[in-house]
């Protein structure tokens, strides 16, 4: 198996070394995933950028920001960031309760975590084809049809995350390690 490093803000390209600092800064370190991808400087910058405009330009709220990370990187099966995310929702003010049905491939009890969970859960698994009622039921729980585009974002930056993870499989950092989730491979 091949092996890939996880860089540090010293280790990494100069290139890469931007996001991972701004990384440092944010959460007071650099996440082990951000360290692989750095090894990738298009990964890591283009992850930034894509982060940076879903977090700061985006209209979910940061609870709802973590419950379509967390159904994501529940759907996609990997264990790295299902752990990240279950910290940064419970940091977020996510209902424990519903951070604890997500990881078990349940549903909240809000409707509206539910349809959003939903929605992001049936883009990853019909590969981006979402049927009238799948919409339907998102906007019928308060959200606009924009919003639907700002769910393929979050699944976009999903995507590079939970796959760069799932191919490297970085250690957890002590951080996030007391929320290891096994329910993936």
């Amino acid at each position: 198996m091949t092996t890939f490093p996880v860089h540090t803000t010293e280790s990494a390209p100069d290139s890469a070394r931007g996001p991972l600092e701004a990384l440092q800064g944010a959460f007071g370190f650099v996440p082990n995933v951000a360290g692989v991808m750095a090894g990738s400087p298009p990964l890591v910058n283009s992850f930034f950028s894509a982060f940076g405009q879903f977090r700061g330009a985006g209209t979910f709220s940061p609870a709802e920001r973590q419950v379509l990370l967390l159904s994501n990187a529940v759907a996609n099966d990997c264990a790295w960031a299902v752990a990240f995310h279950s910290l940064e929702a419970l940091l977020d003010g996510v209902d424990p309760d519903a951070v604890e049905a997500l990881r078990r491939r349940e549903l909240p009890d809000d409707p509206r975590l539910a349809a959003l969970s939903t929605l992001t859960r049936a883009l990853i698994d019909n590969r981006g084809h979402l049927g009238e009622g799948d919409v339907k039921a998102f906007t019928e729980a308060g959200f606009s049809g924009s919003q639907v585009l700002e769910v393929i974002t979050g699944v976009a930056i999903s995507t590079m995350t939970n796959h760069a993870a799932n191919v490297a499989r970085p250690p957890l950092e002590p951080q996030i390690g007391g929320h290891a989730w096994t329910g993936g491979y």
